[in-house]
């Protein structure tokens, strides 16, 4: 088994384990597994990084349960709620997408 096929049986049956880590969430419908990491994010903010400093959730996913375009001030609903595209990045087959609330008015 190389690498690629490893790291995707661990995120599998550690990091998206509903038993370990995540949670499901309902994502534009669909319900998935994401670890929403809270620590991560703040860490995130301290480092000044254009669009997160707002930025009020940061979901962790499988790239492939998510929308393709996941570019900032786009809108995405996360369990019900219309929250915008902060700032989003892919990685070996992982989605980061930091949001925030959609504040109108």
């Amino acid at each position: 088994m190389g690498f690629k096929e490893q790291l995707q049986k661990d995120l599998d049956s550690v990091f998206f384990n509903l038993d370990e880590f995540a949670e499901i969430h309902r994502v534009e419908g669909k319900k998935i597994p994401v670890v929403v990491d809270s620590d991560q994010l703040n860490k995130l903010k301290k480092g000044q990084i254009l669009g997160l400093i707002e930025a009020d959730m940061l979901l962790m996913g499988k790239e492939a349960d998510f929308p393709s375009n996941l570019e900032p001030g786009r809108l995405l609903n996360v369990d019900g709620r219309e929250m915008l595209v902060a700032n989003s990045g892919r990685d070996l087959g992982l989605v980061e997408v930091a949001l925030r609330q959609n504040r109108t008015g």
